[in-house]
């Protein structure tokens, strides 16, 4: 896809466009060997630029991928004790990294993506990002120890938990967690505090982007709207529970391994 050149150059992180087009008039710029000239359209992924004879490598296009991690799938990129990793589920030749972790005994909505500002956003907590979850404890959980779990408790490490929205589904033992805190294995070390076992834990949003009709191993490209949401749910002086994303397409389930 042919770009004007003096775009491709600030997309670089070169200078401004009105920078860049100095540059090229001082014919400091070069495509393919030959002098650049203003106005030309150039295509980065097939064509050299080079400016003052170092080679312009172009702006990474973002990649933002909604993937269901099944249990047993390791959260980060890197194997451990043979476990298959979340790459292993999302094969794409984007080089992209998972925004926050689940544990290896929990499953849902993960998002990977080259995009470090996004990942900021999602992460840091002053951004005060919600995460919804979908929990099955071992047995109904009594009204006294929903309460405690909505003002939050000391964990074993001796942080505390802040406080969380909890709410059962029906009388039976699922209960959603909305919170924005993200200690490692929180909803867990929480429920055997308070007496409680966690049977089963899916993730089913991240801000405002909802898991859908995903299931385990599938994964979808997100479009301009989903980012929109995600960088608008949640941010300081924002309300919180934008609108859910519907889920469009799907993608394809990994492999079954033997």
């Amino acid at each position: 896809m042919s770009v004007r050149l003096q775009k491709v150059l600030a997309a670089a992180g070169v200078g401004s466009r009105r920078a860049c087009e100095e540059m090229i008039r001082e014919g400091r710029v070069t495509v393919d060997g030959h002098t650049a000239s203003i106005g030309m359209s150039v295509d980065p992924e097939t064509q050299q630029i080079r400016l003052d004879g170092a080679r312009v490598r172009p702006a990474e296009t973002p990649v933002y991928i909604a993937v269901y991690k099944p249990v047993g799938v390791l959260s980060s990129t890197i194997s451990q004790g043979g476990k298959p990793t979340i790459l292993d589920v999302v094969e794409v030749p984007k080089r992209v990294f998972p925004v926050g972790r689940l544990d290896v005994d929990s499953e849902g909505l993960m998002l990977l993506t080259n995009d470090g500002g996004l990942t900021q956003e999602l992460t840091h907590p002053r951004y005060g990002k919600e995460k919804e979850y979908r929990v099955l404890l071992d047995g109904p959980p009594a009204p006294e120890q929903l309460e405690r779990w909505r003002q939050g408790v000391r964990l074993s490490d001796g942080t505390r938990a802040l406080a969380a929205s909890v709410r059962p589904e029906g009388s039976g033992a699922w209960v959603r967690v909305v919170m924005r805190q993200g200690r490692k294995r929180q909803i867990r070390d929480t429920a055997r505090v308070l007496g409680l076992g966690v049977r089963r834990l899916i993730r089913i949003r991240i801000g405002g982007l909802r898991l859908g009709n995903l299931k385990p191993g599938e994964w979808r490209m997100l479009d301009a709207e989903d980012v929109r949401s995600l960088r608008a749910s949640g941010r300081p002086g924002q309300p919180q529970g934008a609108k859910p994303v519907r889920v469009r397409s799907r993608g394809r389930r990994m492999e079954e391994r033997r």
